[in-house]
């Protein structure tokens, strides 16, 4: 059975630069300390989009994990020991539709 799939655009609001991949470890490990690897592995995470310089992101989960991983988000007030902010813009079913709403500033790296 194929998994349905939630697209979250993210906005990231801080005064720091940092990579891709320390942003998603810090989105990963908020996911693993609330919920626990098995929780985590659950949840099917993946960096979709990243784009620093406009403060966009946009990661892939299941269908069903989409609340956890939105708690997971809340959760993260630093990244790379840089204070970050991040907050959920929309929740999509399809890629599309989310660059249709947000257009160039979440097409990223």
């Amino acid at each position: 059975m194929k998994m349905r799939r939630r697209y979250i655009a993210l906005k990231i609001d801080s005064g720091e630069k940092f990579e891709q991949k320390e942003f998603f470890d810090a989105l990963w490990n908020a996911v693993i300390r609330l919920f626990g690897e098995y929780g985590a592995s659950k949840t099917g995470l993946a960096l979709i989009s990243y784009n620093m310089e406009e403060g966009f992101a946009i990661i892939r989960v299941a269908h069903i994990e989409v609340e956890k991983v939105r708690a997971a988000i809340a959760s993260i007030t630093e990244v790379a020991a840089k204070p970050v902010a991040i907050h959920v813009l929309a929740v999509s079913g399809t890629l599309k539709a989310l660059h249709r709403k947000f257009g160039a500033a979440i097409r990223g790296n």
